[in-house]
């Protein structure tokens, strides 16, 4: 009897095991978008985008759609959430954003490529890669945008999004290139950059004459003090631009300022986007 069990036993596992080397692996890869390069001259280097195409996608459609790009686009920054928040608004039932393509730009340097020259010598010493945004901006207007309205089928809808030194970039963009996007997605600038100078920027967007309509948001959380010897506060250096821009001349340019002292300058940023969505992409 012993002979038999353990002849049961044995046939029952070998069975069971060989059973299990038989069986499929069904798992497949979760595909979110695709990752493409651009070979940049202006910054003499390879950058990946990460992009997001939107349900119903297809190349033979005559359908375009709007474009937002994504400053620290990358897969472990912001990308994987702000797409989820611009799919969340765009399902049909919903309906509050369009269906739009987004451009992660994956970071390399924030520091070189968000930030102007500064004349404070501590940030110099401190951050000795800084003060090339004028290279990243021309990256953008001379080769990214092209490179995706060429490959991508895109409309005239050009939304840019960015936090803290992002939030900086945009700034600059706004002030000195206003054109190159039609929506400006700004949340907790870090205007304390060469002690604020940025926000005694003259601009083309201040007079009457500018005519591109032209949406923008500014969110900021409760941040308090900023990183410099000279005190300055986030809050109110956020609300300083926005009293700025809604002095302009311009009736084509509208200015959304949000407060939402729930938050800081780590969570701030899902939150704030969701909100500037209802008010500068929504369809309603």
């Amino acid at each position: 009897m012993i002979t038999i069990f353990v002849l049961v036993f044995s046939t029952s596992l070998v069975f069971a095991q060989a059973n299990k080397t038989q069986q499929k692996d069904n798992t497949k890869p979760f595909v979110l978008g695709v990752i493409d390069e651009i070979q940049s001259k202006e910054l003499a280097e390879k950058r990946v985008l990460n992009i997001y195409l939107p349900e119903g996608y297809r190349e033979s459609d005559t359908t375009k759609y709007p474009v937002i790009y994504l400053l620290d686009g990358s897969a472990d920054e912001d990308f994987i959430h702000i797409v989820g928040l611009v799919q969340f608004n765009s399902f049909e039932w919903i309906n509050h954003v369009p269906k739009s393509i987004i451009v992660g730009i994956a970071t390399v340097d924030r520091r070189r490529d968000f930030t102007f020259p500064t004349k404070i010598e501590g940030d110099k010493k401190k951050y000795p890669t800084s003060g090339h945004s004028d290279q990243f901006i021309s990256f953008i207007e001379k080769e990214l945008q092209p490179f995706i309205e060429k490959k991508y089928k895109t409309n005239a809808s050009k939304t840019i999004i960015g936090q803290s030194l992002g939030g900086l970039l945009e700034t600059e963009i706004l002030l000195k290139k206003p054109t190159l996007f039609n929506k400006y997605i700004i949340v907790s600038p870090s205007l304390w950059w060469d002690n604020g100078t940025l926000l005694g920027q003259d601009s083309k967007i201040f007079q009457d004459s500018f005519n591109q309509k032209t949406d923008i948001y500014i969110g900021v959380g409760k941040e308090g003090l900023t990183p410099t010897e000279l005190p300055r506060v986030m809050e109110v250096d956020a609300n300083l631009l926005a009293e700025k821009l809604k002095g302009t001349k311009s009736k084509n340019v509208k200015v959304y300022f949000d407060y939402l002292p729930q938050e800081d300058h780590a969570t701030i940023l899902h939150q704030a986007v969701s909100n500037s969505f209802r008010l500068i992409l929504s369809k309603n």
